[in-house]
């Protein structure tokens, strides 16, 4: 037996979905609430018998792992060490003999948790109490929230104290919280302000630690150091109290400040993280796309931001999240505008500019276009930015507003340019080649064309009889991948009646045939076989317009900036999508 299946053997589906959602039995299944929307009536289900759920409205379903995913924004690894905690698995004997233990770890998550408290016991010195109070104004239920403390000005107190907790100096230092000086343990946060930075599930894993009282000699802030359980380049501080605002909010604001995070949440505005510094990188974009692909980043306009926010775009290309930029009026910081007028501050971060927008905006205003010397910095600034975009219809339109500020009669001589420098360089293929599937963005357009493919795919998997009408669907209609490989196995096998786990090829998307049959079993098995066979040409009738519709929507926005050539190979698209429209309505 696998980790997997030891984890499912000692956990029920409903008892971790219940954890999240409240669960009421209707027949041999739960319903409650779902968790990915705001609704009335319970459209989510869970059952015991299959151990999986499948959420109605939005099409979405799994085993527990899919669903600790979902809720809390981890990739497979990390639900699997979830589940594993919650079911008192040891994952050290099902991994191979390398790197720390799962103990150890456990072990480091203790002693970081004990200095926490440690820190915030250490909370009486009036300085740090007027700091967090007068000046940061932050309430007791804040401070206790945030688990807010202050390491004590002396060498080793923490060292100390955790040394007496029989934790050596060794471990003391692989959680980055100390070291060895000349044969003496010494803290690595003294006289400071200590913010715990929390894992998505709200475990300490560091510190940031602020001065009180600010000194040109020494940095204002210091984060604990890589260690095993804190890396900088994936956390994302305050996510863990976050993601369910944003969630609901359908968008994340990523501020430059750990305490801009914490006033925001305390105002009541609670879809706001931090990284460390302006370092975006792809871990954390892949970790906030998992809530949401609408990223808004509110860093300083200087050159610090904006040096940042260049290097952000290629990455948010790659991850598939859309970046956006919101201007705080006055220059001043989130914190700032938050003390003058809340209200103001989330009319801020609702108005979003789109990322080069801004930066091509920002890049004007600070070069002199009146000079020879000037145009060229602007010009050479913003097309570093432009060649890092992938496509090339957003090149177009960009490069038409760079030639309207620098007034020239036309963007061919911009494109000429972006050509040069994106010689010798790796080269991106067009986003539209040819016939493939939706990739929107819109959740809302996703859950509905789930609905249509799954509603399909319940009726012809429990009735081959319905089969003969899926032959002209195409697998990449579908927008996910276990649909994608259910109709081919039944495009290949028409008259499968047996049973799903007895078949090698469908036992990757085992979880997927169970859901579709719980499905059916939900909506369809009342329905007469006429109306049945009713249901299923209207799914697919409705699935394949959708489908044809949202891409020629496609074509027609990249036909706006395309040249010549790109337009007949749009127009080539769009003539194939009619045939594939017209070879079904010519079938049905």
């Amino acid at each position: 037996m696998d980790a997997v299946e030891e984890i499912k053997s000692r956990l029920s589906i409903e008892d971790v979905v219940s954890q999240y959602v409240e669960l009421k039995r209707a027949g041999r299944n739960f319903k409650g609430l779902s968790p990915f929307g705001n609704e009335r009536t319970p459209s989510f289900m869970v059952s015991p018998e299959k151990q999986i759920w499948h959420d109605f409205s939005s099409g979405k379903g799994g085993n527990m792992f899919s669903f600790v995913m979902e809720m809390e924004g981890l990739d497979f690894k990390g639900a699997l060490e979830l589940l594993a905690r919650k079911a008192g698995v040891d994952l050290d004997q099902y991994r191979k003999a390398s790197g720390p233990s799962g103990k150890d770890k456990e072990r480091l998550y203790s002693e970081l948790e004990l200095a926490a408290k440690f820190y915030q016991a250490q909370l009486v010195n009036q300085t740090a109490v007027d700091y967090i109070a007068k000046k940061r104004k932050f309430t007791r239920a804040t401070v206790k929230e945030w688990l807010l403390g202050y390491s004590p000005n002396e060498g080793a107190a923490l060292s100390t104290f955790l040394s007496k907790r029989k934790f050596s100096a060794e471990e003391i230092e692989k959680a980055g919280l100390g070291s060895q000086r000349y044969g003496r343990p010494r803290d690595m946060f003294r006289g400071r302000i200590m913010i715990p930075l929390q894992d998505p599930q709200g475990r300490v894993i560091g510190f940031t630690a602020r001065l009180l009282v600010d000194d040109p000699d020494a940095p204002k802030y210091i984060n604990t150091p890589q260690t095993v359980l804190y890396d900088k380049s994936r956390h994302v501080f305050g996510l863990h109290l976050a993601k369910e605002a944003i969630r609901k909010a359908k968008y994340v604001v990523i501020a430059e400040g750990n305490l801009d995070v914490i006033s925001s949440h305390q105002a009541g505005v609670r879809h706001v993280v931090a990284t460390a510094g302006t370092a975006l990188t792809e871990q954390h974009l892949k970790a906030l796309s998992r809530f949401t692909d609408d990223i808004r980043l509110c860093f300083d306009a200087d050159s610090a931001g904006m040096n940042a926010t260049e290097r952000a775009i290629p990455i948010a290309n790659k991850v598939g999240v859309s970046l956006s930029i919101i201007t705080i009026p006055s220059g001043k910081d989130p914190d700032e505008l938050i003390k003058q007028d809340v209200s103001l501050w989330q009319e801020t971060i609702e108005k979003k500019e789109d990322v080069l927008d801004w930066l091509i905006s920002r890049y004007a205003s600070l070069s002199d276009l009146t000079s020879e010397k000037g145009r060229r910095e602007f010009r050479n600034a913003v097309l570093n930015s432009l060649q890092r975009l992938e496509n090339s219809g957003e090149q177009a339109h960009y490069a038409d507003r760079i030639a309207k500020i620098l007034n020239y009669p036309s963007s061919d001589a911009i494109m000429d340019e972006l050509k040069l420098m994106k010689r010798g360089q790796k080269t991106y293929a067009p986003t539209t080649k040819a016939v493939k599937r939706i990739p929107s963005r819109d959740e809302k357009e996703l859950n509905d064309y789930r609905k249509l493919q799954n509603g399909l795919l319940s009726i012809v998997f429990m009735h081959p009889a319905m089969r003969t009408g899926v032959t002209n669907l195409k697998p990449f209609m579908l927008p996910d991948k276990d649909a994608q490989s259910l109709l081919l196995f039944l495009q290949d096998n028409p008259d499968f009646a047996g049973e799903a786990s007895e078949v090698e090829s469908l036992r990757p998307i085992a979880d997927y045939v169970k859901i579709v049959s719980l499905l059916f079993e939900e909506l369809y098995q009342d329905l007469e076989t006429q109306e049945l066979r009713y249901e299923a040409a209207r799914l697919q009738g409705t699935l394949i317009d959708r489908f044809v519709k949202t891409q020629k929507q496609r074509i027609v926005r990249e036909m706006q900036h395309a040249d010549e050539a790109r337009t007949n190979e749009l127009l080539e698209i769009a003539k194939k999508l009619d045939d594939v429209l017209k070879a079904y309505k010519g079938g049905a």
